[in-house]
């Protein structure tokens, strides 16, 4: 029963959680983003990657995970777009540094 319950708190039951299939990728500044959102109880969470391609054939790739919940995929992969284009802006290239 605790393990239920801690399970439920902190997002490990996979019951609950379900990838959904990923959106087509948006371009901005030089980067893509990719929604990738998870289903849990009938809503989205944001999630997803940002992706930059780079010489040499190579791509970077941050993923990008945020505690949003909303209703609806379209709803869910507009706020993604919305957040990684303000966080691009933000962080630049930095997010692909070592941390």
């Amino acid at each position: 029963m605790l393990k239920k319950l801690f399970a439920g708190l902190f997002g490990a039951d996979s019951e609950r959680a379900s990838k959904v299939a990923e959106s087509e990728a948006v371009e901005h500044r030089g980067y893509l983003i990719i929604s990738q959102p998870e289903e849990q109880g009938g809503q989205y969470r944001v999630s997803g990657v940002i992706r930059k391609p780079v010489a040499g054939g190579e791509t970077l790739e941050h993923r990008f995970e945020r505690s949003d919940m909303v209703p609806g995929r379209d709803a869910c992969d507009a706020l993604m777009r919305q957040k990684a284009e303000r966080f691009i802006d933000e962080v630049g290239d930095d997010m692909f540094a070592s941390r």
